[in-house]
């Protein structure tokens, strides 16, 4: 569950308010904060409460929000993704974290999980005053994320993606998640444990729903291309069997600069979220997060 410690507070992306807060560690500030960039169809808590109490615990502030559309932030039509979009909220989150007195502004580190994992490489091309970047099953190639649908499933996802597209009046949607063989935007890689973390550590029902729109913009989207141009200290996280984003360790390897440091996890997508699984995954990147502020 989230500590009591922390602080709510908000920005604007794009002309719409999003929700944020600041998780504050026992430590004197400022301190070193973490800013997280969360995944496809998250909000700024799904998942992430065991990162955040981790860094906590070992004296970094973490800094969570949510996209326009979605969990808190305002913005309509509700839960539309667009990498581009997202990619600009992730660069008004950092204004804000830099903006708060009680974050060390020389020990910013940018997290990204999936989805936001992409985020996160595209940010640590472009941003070098930035201490550091983990990306964990970062989805690094929309385009073998659609390879690895199967036809009569994007058959289906395209049909729902002309339909969205066709009437503006009123969004269409599906299900973000779903048990495995059920229709959604991911059934594999056993997602529907993302409803059951979320009713145990939350203790909520999360709006299992994406405008179908969103699929469209899943192929183009290719952050890897900017693995060559990271100019911060970075740690890529791969899952060894992970379908949601496949991950080539060998070739994020040779795509990058000399500042990225890629490790692996035998796992499929969402199992680092969890135990076993968790425990290997945090001392991996807290090891990495400590080295960089230790100076």
């Amino acid at each position: 569950m989230i500590k009591e410690n922390c602080q709510k507070g908000s920005f604007i992306s794009q002309g719409v308010r999003c929700a944020a807060t600041l998780h504050k560690p026992e430590s004197t500030a400022p301190f070193p904060t973490i800013l997280m960039v969360h995944g496809w169809g998250g909000t700024q808590f799904t998942l992430v409460t065991n990162y955040i109490k981790a860094f906590n615990d070992a004296g970094f502030g973490v800094v969570t929000f949510d996209y326009p559309g979605w969990g808190n932030s305002e913005g309509l039509p509700r839960n539309v993704i667009s990498p581009w979009k997202r990619e600009k909220t992730v660069e008004s989150a950092l204004a804000y974290t830099k903006s708060l007195q009680e974050v060390d502004h020389t020990k910013l580190i940018l997290w990204g999980s999936s989805f936001g994992g992409g985020h996160v490489v595209r940010m640590a091309a472009e941003h070098p005053e930035i201490k550091g970047a983990i990306a964990q099953v970062p989805m690094l190639d929309g385009m073998l994320a659609v390879k690895a649908v199967p036809l009569t499933r994007m058959m289906r996802f395209g049909w729902d993606m002309f339909l969205d597209m066709a009437n503006p009046f009123a969004t269409r949607y599906l299900p973000i998640i779903s048990p495995e063989g059920e229709y959604s935007s991911m059934d594999r890689d056993g997602a529907w444990r993302v409803e059951e973390w979320i009713l145990t550590n939350l203790a909520q029902l999360q709006d299992n729903r994406v405008a179908a729109r969103s699929l469209a913009t899943m192929g183009f989207y290719r952050p890897f291309k900017h693995l060559k141009n990271i100019q911060i200290p970075t740690l890529i996280i791969g899952a060894t069997r992970d379908t949601v984003a496949p991950f080539d360790e060998a070739k994020v390897k040779q795509l990058s600069s000399d500042k990225v440091e890629v490790r692996t996890i035998d796992a499929n997508h969402f199992d680092p979220y969890l135990e076993p699984w968790f425990e290997g995954n945090i001392a991996l990147q807290l090891d990495f997060a400590q080295r960089l502020v230790a100076d």
